[in-house]
């Protein structure tokens, strides 16, 4: 009797499912490539750019990997065909960095190729402290080739602004987040004040000196995003860019796809660039979690964006 099925259980579980996958479709675009071009396009008809993101990370089987890299491949081509404003975010544990640093440098570098083919940037996302280092080499041999490229970096680790000084030298173009991953307090800051005084801190750095030498850039390039839904230091941003020598061109605020819809609205109408994060993909579970798990505030945003929608 106790090794039959529990009914009731199954029910419950698949009903659980049925609702968060409810609450995901807000920020996630949907299971396929499909899905996530129609989001796009969307974006596009708001004034704002898409950024997609294929989920899955921690890859190890060769098949897995491969068929990463030609998902991220055919999108490229997608985006380009469709006319669609946009790039591709990429997760180097989900391109072979679990394996070998090698292998993921190998498949970034394919990846590289195609977005010169296209004319498409690419983002490298930064994930969990342990591939911090291999991800930043990665990225300084990478920039020599593709200009159209950036990485990003958490402030919720102590070492970002360090990081952050010597991308700026290069010529580095930075995505900065807090952070969503949970990591040891002697290398991340613990507190929710320190990872938005570490933000402050790293902001300041962007606006105030990414003019190397007062050396000018074309209006039209990007140099570095603002990738936060807390008002309170998007506000800052703005402040900062007010009293500095930053065009309004070359920087963009960015959000996960389904939150903060209306303070995209308002900075795209103030003249900003906005870009909205859109991840796809069957691996919608563990990048919903994490999301949750982030920032308690995440949770509040999400379900004020459905009571809005």
């Amino acid at each position: 009797m106790d090794n039959q099925p529990n009914h009731s259980d199954s029910h419950n579980y698949l009903l659980m499912e049925r609702l968060l996958l409810r609450l995901v479709k807000k920020w996630a675009a949907g299971g396929d490539m499909e899905d996530a071009l129609m989001a796009a396009k969307n974006c596009n008809m708001k004034g704002q750019k898409a950024i997609l993101n294929y989920l899955g990370e921690d890859l190890t089987e060769e098949e897995r990997i491969n068929r990463t890299i030609q998902e991220y491949s055919n999108l490229l081509e997608r985006l380009y065909l469709s006319q669609i404003e946009g790039c591709i975010s990429v997760k180097p544990s989900q391109l072979g960095l679990s394996v070998s640093y090698e292998l993921c440098l190998k498949n970034l570098r394919a990846l590289t190729k195609r977005a010169i083919e296209f004319g498409r940037f690419i983002w490298i996302d930064m994930e969990s402290s342990k591939y911090t280092d291999d991800t930043l080499m990665m990225y300084l041999e990478l920039i020599g080739r593709h200009h159209d490229i950036g990485v990003v970096l958490q402030s919720a680790l102590r070492r970002s602004a360090s990081d952050l000084l010597h991308l700026i030298e290069v010529g580095g173009k930075v995505r900065l987040v807090k952070g969503a991953y949970h990591e040891n307090e002697q290398i991340a800051f613990a507190s929710h004040d320190e990872v938005n005084a570490n933000y402050i801190k790293l902001l300041d750095i962007l606006f105030n000196r990414n003019y190397i030498n007062n050396k000018q850039v074309d209006n039209n390039t990007l140099k570095f995003a603002v990738a936060t839904h807390d008002s309170k230091l998007i506000e800052h941003a703005i402040g900062l860019w007010k009293t500095s020598k930053i065009g309004i061109k070359n920087f963009e605020f960015e959000f996960l796809k389904g939150i903060r819809d209306e303070l995209k609205r308002d900075l795209v109408e103030e003249g900003f660039r906005v870009a909205e994060y859109i991840p796809y993909g069957d691996e919608w579970l563990p990048y919903s979690v994490r999301r949750l798990r982030e920032r308690k505030r995440n949770i509040f945003l999400l379900a004020r964006s459905l009571v809005q929608s």
